[in-house]
Parts: structure tokens; sequence; C-alpha cells
């Protein structure tokens, strides 16, 4: 995937989406940090971290791919998406699992910016369905959504867990929540 650019005129700020690269972890982390923060996993070991941005490098088609949002060298945003099958769509869909902004740069076009580049990758895979899940808390976010994507009737279902969910469970290298 190539970078995509994007200017806000608005903010007269042009925000560059390109894939995430090893020289990115420090900044990425600091985002996925915030990422799970806001959604009230404080406090994940560091080796949570470099797990998923090793996945997020691998290189694997199976596994997720990660595309950053910036501005003159500074990231300002994250995205993760996966390609999987799906028995009613042939050609797969795309699950974009995780989205975040930093909280200076919201409202500028980065989260629009990053869907649409995840769009991108999803049309050059062939893939024409894309979604996404948020919390019902997530009023700004789900502002951003109702404009760039549809909201479905589909209510999530969770099996129920015997282990504390705020735990990850490391085993042989994979996280389990």
């Amino acid at each position: 995937m190539s970078a995509a650019r994007t200017v806000d005129s608005r903010w007269a700020m042009t925000i560059d989406v390109r894939p995430l690269m090893a020289g990115d972890k420090t900044a990425w982390q600091q985002l996925y940090a915030g990422y799970h923060a806001f959604y009230q996993r404080p406090d994940l070991p560091q080796s949570f971290f470099d797990i998923a941005f090793g996945r997020l490098l691998s290189g694997d088609d199976r596994d997720f791919r990660g595309l950053v949002a910036q501005t003159d060298g500074t990231l300002l945003g994250l995205v993760h998406y996966v390609f999987h099958p799906h028995l009613w769509q042939r050609e797969g869909v795309c699950y974009l699992q995780d989205l975040f902004t930093d909280p200076a740069a919201r409202g500028r076009g980065v989260g629009r910016a990053l869907i649409n580049a995840v769009y991108d990758a999803a049309d050059q895979a062939g893939v024409p369905g894309v979604y996404w899940m948020t919390q019902e808390f997530n009023y700004a976010g789900r502002t951003l959504y109702d404009r760039v994507g549809t909201r479905t009737p589909f209510i999530k279902y969770s099996r129920p867990s015997k282990i504390p969910i705020d735990k990850p469970i490391y085993i042989e290298g994979f996280i389990f929540f």
C-alpha cells in the first residue's frame, strides 16, 4: 500500500497515511497505549506492545496490518486491520480493529483519513466489505463513523469468561483476552 495524502483545508494541515514501519515503534506505542487507556485497559506490559508491533510488521497476509497518519513526521493516529474469510462474501471481508487519533489532533480529519486508507486497501485487495465495532460511549468516534459508514443492526455477544478479561493471558507468544 502506498502512502495517501489528505489536505484538511480547515486546519491547513496535510495528513500523510502510510504503512507502519519499524522506526515508528516509540510513537506508535504512545498512540496505542492511549487507545487502550481510552478503552479502560491501561498499564499493559511492554511485552504486549512488543508482540503486537511485531505482528503488525510481520508481513503475514493472514495477520493484522498497520497504518499511521502523520504530519511533518509526527504520528497523529493509527489504524490496524485484517482481511479474513467470510461465508457470505466470497471475496472475504476486512475488519478494522483499532483506530486512534492523538487527542490533540482530533477533529482535523485524521480518523477519516485512516478509515479511507483502509477502504482503499480493501479495494486494492478486491475486498468490498469493511466493518468495525466501537464502544457505545465513544460518542465522538461514532459521530465520524455515522458519516463514513453505515451502522448495522447487529449486536455483539461474547462468550463469558472465567478469567478476568481485564488481564491478558500470555501463552507461548500469543495474547488472549
